[in-house]
């Protein structure tokens, strides 16, 4: 590896972060813009054309708001925990590849952070993690609401997390069975290469179509790790106030909404990566400008990442929160049962089709 490569992969972190940060400010006033437009209101106006500026407007008054700290809280802990909710969600998504690599000269440029061969295992670590800042602040804030809501994260991530994993092994289970692949993979650039192509010329190879039940549980599973409704136990403002973070104020209390924030819009591209064909789709090569058959591959992708992110804000317009009894009953009774029965279908099936009949 010489400089050259040393600045490319530079580049490729610091684009990354620059992506999640500007899909954080869209994404935050798109939702107040779709909420509002299934309540029957207007949302965000002002502040610029349709109000897109509100979010800019609302991060320049948090950075320089006063931050209250209260007198018990465990200091270091206290301070950390919002780092610990930020980092983990960049981390996911500098692992998620968001379009087709491209060459020039004799390097390959992947436009992704880091093409991990380990990296559904990464993620699946990282978005574990992710617990420990909702656990830390609850616990080091000296309250009995972040308290509470600490203890529901605990126990709401440990629930859906089994069902989340469980969906992704029949993930991987097929990707082994494409044609031309040498066994299983854990990379993500790869999981996306082997859905290209397409069954009979006319349907693509996603994943999603024989796969669809683990998609199923694989999103409500994200839409619980992420903490969105009706999967918002931790923060419940009814019942705990603010929850996990009532007792931050300014840059700290925002560091968690960005956590948040980044967190749906990977949740949903790491979704589309997985069982909708990531970068795959119709390029038109030869009839379209080469410029514009380049970056089709990335708007394909985005234009599948928004659709799941619109689907999330849509479900937070729509359902009622859970009780904290009907939370756990769907993970464990429901989710997890599902996946373990989907996971031994789908290993029947892809054995039958690798290996044929036991008895033939």
């Amino acid at each position: 590896m010489d400089g050259i490569d040393v600045l490319i992969a530079a580049l490729r972190v610091v684009g990354v972060f620059a992506l999640v940060l500007l899909a954080t400010i869209i994404n935050v006033w798109a939702e107040r813009k779709i909420v509002a437009d299934f309540q029957n209101r207007l949302g965000p106006m002002r502040a610029g054309p349709y109000g897109i500026l509100q979010t800019l407007a609302d991060a320049f008054k948090l950075m320089f708001k006063e931050a209250v700290i209260p007198r018990n809280v465990e200091r270091l802990v206290y301070h950390a925990a919002p780092f610990l909710a930020v980092v983990p969600a960049l981390l996911i998504a500098m692992n998620i590849p968001w379009g087709r690599p491209f060459t020039i000269g004799e390097r390959e440029i992947l436009l992704q952070g880091a093409d991990l061969n380990v990296g559904l295992l990464f993620i699946l670590a990282c978005s574990s993690m992710a617990v420990y800042a909702v656990v830390l602040a609850g616990w080091s804030s000296g309250s009995k609401y972040p308290l509470l809501g600490g203890i529901r994260g605990t126990a709401q991530a440990i629930s859906y997390e089994a069902a989340m994993g469980l969906a992704l092994v029949s993930v991987v289970m097929f990707s082994a069975t494409y044609p031309g692949a040498e066994g299983g993979t854990l990379s993500l650039a790869e999981i996306v290469e082997r859905q290209a192509g397409t069954w009979g010329g006319i349907v693509p190879r996603w994943n999603i179509i024989p796969l669809i039940p683990a998609f199923v549980i694989f999103f409500i599973a994200a839409i619980a790790e992420t903490n969105r409704a009706p999967f918002d136990l931790v923060e419940a403002e009814q019942e705990l106030t603010g929850g996990y973070f009532t007792e931050y104020s300014g840059i700290r209390w925002a560091m968690f909404f960005l956590a948040e924030y980044i967190n749906i819009f990977s949740m949903s591209a790491l979704t589309a990566t997985l069982f909708l064909g990531g970068w795959n789709g119709p390029t038109w090569d030869g009839v379209l400008p080469a410029w514009i058959s380049a970056i089709l591959p990335t708007v394909w992708l985005f234009l599948k990442t928004y659709v799941l992110v619109f689907i999330f804000f849509w479900i937070r317009a729509t359902l009622p929160r859970f009780r904290y009894d009907q939370l756990m009953q769907l993970g464990w009774k429901r989710l997890i049962p599902g996946a373990v029965l989907w996971l031994i279908l789908s290993t029947v099936v892809i054995g039958f089709r690798q290996f044929g009949a036991p008895w033939s």
